[in-house]
């Protein structure tokens, strides 16, 4: 960590953490893409109950981002029992908080769905997958919290293994679920449900062999206050980019359910296909998060500029190269997912634009995540709103008004474009604060 080349060691790391969030990502795009062949309003409940497993998945990355920050730091000082406590901690917060979503949300299984921006048509879709997605809560929530402690910890394969196995066994549950066993759309909440709780099993020994130098254990559960509250503050950034997407996705929904089923299916099928986009991005980032934080741990600062840079730059170029393919072959991206001609004519317009406002949002992302990763919270947090719902929510309620869909589709790129031009001169100063290393 502290003597790799910065360039090298977050290559390195970032293969297995992109290889996980596509992974991640396979989820939601194998459900939509066979659920899609189901019929529009069944594709539409997909995008329906993106809100609610990005909220699930929300939790996860809260607790798991901020213990994993917290224990890197802590290895980084060679405080090993503490970053034992924050790693324990963590893991039955997540499991108390994926239990209590799965039993509040069944027992209001059709006010959730109503609320998440379901049509009646969409309805008993939505109810039907979404019994089976909160089932998944607790095992969502718990695998999302041992990835990123793995990766906290410079072990990106061991975190990566689980979530791929995961990922593969759903792409191939689907198809035979819904279509073999002729389950419809609960085929798909079946597989993705047991697909989360084998993966989930799969990172859990992982601990139980004692592999990591953090511990899953209740003898390291930490009732300590300011232990709970270091992993909140440091993961409440993590929180508010997964739990704003979840309402600007439920917005959205609202939204385009007042130009019906094949608007709603449109917008799902391009929030998870730019969802996948940045998704690379995103695992680009997660590989520089624990290179940032064992290295300001150890003073280090030097190597923290330089892995900011490096960032910045790679993330970037690796989103234009992604965006403009997409961009180029948005009708035939969308028709692998339906072939109705208003789902695609309102799909292609609206991936076009998105893959356009896509090269912005890794600037937003090295912000987020350097000063999630360095401890400064509060800037982490004000980066993750401003991404994912401070500007992005009142855009996609006015511009409608007098734009229609078409104001639906242009929130995502003003709305990003502002929160990079926010985030630019944020990181320059940062970076230009960083004293020498001694």
């Amino acid at each position: 960590m502290t003597k790799t080349p910065v360039k090298r060691l977050i290559s390195r790391l970032a293969v297995p953490t992109v290889i996980s969030m596509l992974i991640t990502m396979l989820y939601n795009i194998a459900d939509t893409y066979f659920v899609s062949k189901i019929s529009v309003s069944a594709s539409g409940a997909t995008g329906v109950l993106l809100s609610l497993m990005g909220l699930i998945q929300a939790f996860g990355f809260m607790f798991g981002q901020g213990a994993g920050s917290n224990i890197s730091r802590r290895l980084g000082a060679k405080e090993i029992e503490k970053a034992r406590e924050y790693a324990s901690t963590a893991y039955f917060l997540g499991l108390s908080v994926g239990l209590l979503i799965m039993a509040l949300g069944l027992v209001f299984l059709e006010k959730v769905m109503l609320i998440m921006g379901s049509t009646k048509t969409i309805l008993p879709y939505a109810m039907t997958y979404g019994t089976y997605i909160l089932i998944a809560a607790p095992a969502m929530t718990t695998s999302f919290v041992m990835n990123n402690i793995l990766r906290f910890e410079g072990m990106a394969k061991l975190a990566m293994f689980g979530i791929t196995t995961g990922g593969i066994l759903n792409t191939i549950l689907d198809p035979l679920l819904i279509f073999r066993f002729n389950l419809g759309i609960a085929g798909a909440g079946i597989a993705t449900a047991v697909s989360q709780y084998i993966g989930m099993l799969i990172l859990l020994s992982v601990f139980l062999m004692k592999k990591p130098q953090s511990r899953i254990s209740l003898k390291y559960i930490s009732f300590k206050p300011r232990t709970t509250y270091d992993i909140i503050a440091v993961g409440l950034p993590s929180f508010a980019r997964q739990g704003l997407n979840s309402v600007s996705t439920m917005v959205f929904n609202l939204q385009a359910a007042a130009y019906g089923d094949e608007c709603i299916a449109a917008i799902s099928i391009c929030a998870k296909i730019g969802m996948f986009i940045f998704s690379v991005a995103l695992g680009i980032g997660q590989g520089f998060q624990p290179v940032c934080s064992f290295n300001f741990g150890a003073k280090l600062y030097d190597r923290v500029r330089s892995a900011i840079k490096f960032l910045w730059i790679y993330a970037t170029a690796v989103l234009i190269v992604m965006s403009g393919i997409c961009f180029i072959f948005a009708p035939q991206v969308i028709r692998l997912f339906r072939e109705d001609a208003g789902v695609v004519e309102i799909g292609t317009t609206a991936l076009r634009i998105l893959c356009a406002a896509l090269i912005t949002l890794p600037t937003v992302m090295v912000g987020n995540m350097t000063f999630q990763s360095v401890g400064k919270s509060g800037r982490a947090f004000f980066l993750s709103c401003a991404q994912n719902g401070l500007f992005f929510i009142p855009l996609v309620i006015v511009l409608p008004k007098f734009l229609g869909i078409l104001g639906i589709q242009l929130a995502w790129p003003i709305s990003y474009l502002i929160a990079a031009l926010i985030a630019t001169p944020m990181i320059l100063i940062y970076l230009k604060s960083l004293t020498p290393s001694p």
